[in-house]
């Protein structure tokens, strides 16, 4: 089966592989070929983790090959939208493929890996103590709790690129309420993007419901991961 593949490179420091037909899948590299090395376990992963949840799985295949068809170059901008090559803030990936607006099976497949993600990550924060959601971690921005709030705050800004009348000023600072809020408006919000062509630049980033979603998934499952290794 062809993967089709965006590559991201200077994210963090690292490449990011893009399975870009499946929205959730991913790899990171040290550089865009390992990141690709990457990608073909991660995919492997992502099909188990599919038919794990879903027996009906919508992932077959024998082999896999990777395809990869864009690169894009993170990049640093000024608040008057220059280029600089320090600080400022950082346009990540738009790919081609982000233009396609979202067919209605893909947003069906993508409800259901959205539960299965906060499934998780509830499990995950249930067996913590208070104590442990507040402790800080040297050499980490944030207590669990942190991240909890942001993980809530970022999917509440991915849906404001194409709606500029979501205000996070309505998002609860409460970590736990915030995650609820946020994700209460996606999976409303989700449903109506289905065959909508809409790409909008804001503040020097391109933004589009496909974007929108990769993303959104991405960084829930990033943050999991990072939460796993805290504990």
């Amino acid at each position: 089966m062809i993967f089709r593949v965006g590559i991201e490179n200077n994210n963090d420091g690292r490449s990011i592989a893009w399975a870009l037909e499946h929205p959730g899948c991913f790899a990171y590299g040290a550089n865009a070929s390992a990141a690709c090395i990457n990608l073909e376990t991660a995919i492997q992963k992502y099909a188990t983790w599919i038919l794990k949840n879903e027996p009906n799985t919508w992932l077959n295949f024998d082999e896999v090959e990777i395809i990869p068809e864009e690169t894009w170059e993170v990049y640093s901008i000024d608040e008057n939208l220059d280029k600089v090559e320090t600080g400022g803030y950082y346009v990540e990936s738009f790919f081609r493929y982000d233009w396609k607006p979202l067919k209605r099976q893909e947003v069906e497949h993508s409800l259901q890996m959205l539960e299965w993600t906060r499934d998780e990550l509830l499990k995950i924060i249930a067996r913590l103590s208070a104590e442990k959601l507040t402790a800080t971690y040297l050499n980490e921005r944030w207590s669990i709790n942190g991240i909890l709030a942001h993980i809530g705050g970022a999917e509440w800004w991915y849906l404001s690129k194409l709606d500029p009348a979501i205000s996070e000023k309505d998002l609860s600072k409460e970590p736990m309420i915030r995650l609820e809020q946020s994700r209460d408006l996606f999976i409303h919000t989700l449903p109506k993007l289905v065959d909508v062509s809409q790409v909008i630049g804001d503040d020097g980033e391109f933004w589009s419901p496909r974007k929108v979603l990769r993303r959104s998934l991405w960084h829930e499952l990033d943050h999991i991961e990072h939460i796993k290794k805290l504990i």
